[in-house]
């Protein structure tokens, strides 16, 4: 039986798979982004080109795979932003998911789907990925939790690429509690991956052991939370309370001396520079019709490809040293997920390109650093959802998820 699809959420509501085994997932539905392999499925990667051009799998991606050897069953695949290149969620091609906490407005993208499947009830929990806020942005948008593990703690096989040194394999669910599980099944074994130059290959911490929840310094970026709309600060401050109750100590901090800017300057340098080196072949060869916001985006990494990125690189070598040595194993920074409520639909190019410059200086944090971060849902002005976000460890993802799980209180934020 297809899903419901009343919101949008789906481009494939039909696709199924049942569980390859029993776990603790049992009994739980999930969606993903069409851009996972699912054995049979052609994904389109938000754009009928890339759907035309590529064909089905052969086989389930690796994360995939362990979900439905822990039980779950899938329930369809879900809208994206073309290429995964946006974090509006607005399609040309496919149309816009409708967020169901935010009428009229836009559901965040590039996980777009995966999130409105589970603001509308359609999936126990859903898979998306994050490159530069994909999850995370999305799940503030439409009021749910999601979660960016640390880089390279999630296998990324059978998953179409964007910009391999940024992406992960990130979920979204209804619950902090649910959110643990499944992070218990995609980090529960301990996997490896690929880390910033000059550091050793991820392993979760607490994977081998029960996941040891707690928080010693809870440091609150000032300079993050100066980004806060101020209409959002008073219910994000609210917020912050509980999670400074729940932690050791707090401490104010500045994180980002040369201000945020300029690191989302230089995550957009290299995430642009690994975009077309990713992708440009493709777009070259097979010429693509792209939306006129994601068109530009194109255009603007060809130009950066060949640039000397050295400076850069470096750079975010800096912001790794800085922020993981701030954090080391159980510090945790608080952020707002993004600076307010999710936008009206339908926004002229400038007001997009605002909307999103204010959301990647806040998501390139844990992006440049390869860090964990979970979102949490916040109830904004008029109702509409914020995100209030936690940053950890590098490594650390259990620990937070388990820390999340223990002291976040719905009801009282």
């Amino acid at each position: 039986m297809s899903l419901d699809n009343r919101y949008g959420a789906f481009i494939d509501p039909g696709l199924e798979v049942q569980p390859l085994a029993r776990g603790i997932l049992d009994g739980m539905t999930f969606a993903v982004k069409d851009v996972f392999a699912i054995k049979g499925h052609a994904s389109s990667a938000g754009n009928p080109d890339w759907l035309r051009s590529h064909p089905a799998a052969e086989e389930h991606a690796g994360a995939v795979r362990r979900l439905l050897m822990a039980g779950a069953a899938l329930r369809g695949a879900a809208h994206t932003d073309e290429l995964m290149y946006s974090l509006g969620g607005e399609n040309v091609h496919y149309g816009t998911p409708v967020n169901p906490r935010g009428e009229g407005r836009i559901p965040g993208g590039s996980s777009s789907g995966s999130a409105v499947a589970v603001a509308a009830g359609s999936v126990d929990f859903a898979l998306g990925t994050d490159t530069g806020g994909s999850v995370r942005v999305p799940s503030s948008y439409c009021g749910i939790y999601g979660f960016r593990p640390s880089h390279g703690a999630v296998d990324m096989s059978g998953v179409i690429p964007l910009a391999p040194q940024f992406d992960t394999v990130g979920w979204m669910a209804g619950s902090p509690g649910l959110l643990l599980r499944v992070g218990q099944v995609l980090l529960g074994a301990g996997s490896e991956g690929e880390n910033a130059p000059g550091t050793a290959a991820v392993k979760d911490k607490s994977a081998d052991n029960e996941p040891r929840p707690g928080v010693s310094t809870l440091f609150v970026a000032k300079d993050a939370w100066r980004l806060a709309e101020p209409e959002s600060a008073g219910p994000l401050s609210g917020a912050l309370k509980l999670l400074q109750a729940g932690a050791g100590r707090s401490e104010e901090t500045e994180i980002a001396p040369e201000g945020l800017k300029a690191w989302m300057d230089v995550f957009r340098e290299l995430q642009g520079n690994e975009i077309w080196e990713t992708h440009g072949s493709w777009v070259q060869e097979v010429q693509p019709a792209f939306g006129p916001d994601i068109a530009a985006r194109f255009a603007l990494a060809e130009k950066l490809s060949g640039q000397d990125q050295n400076a850069a690189a470096s750079f975010k070598k800096e912001v790794v040293n800085r922020l993981r040595n701030l954090l080391g194993e159980d510090g945790a920074l608080v952020i707002p997920t993004v600076p307010g409520a999710a936008p009206l639909s339908g926004g002229d190019a400038a007001r997009l390109e605002f909307n999103r410059s204010g959301a990647m200086s806040l998501s390139c944090i844990a992006g440049l650093a390869g860090l964990p971060q979970i979102t949490l849902p916040v109830a904004g002005p008029g109702g509409l959802p914020l995100g209030l976000s936690v940053i950890g460890g590098f490594g650390q993802d259990l620990r937070l998820l388990a820390w999340a799980n223990q002291i976040w209180k719905p009801a009282l934020v």
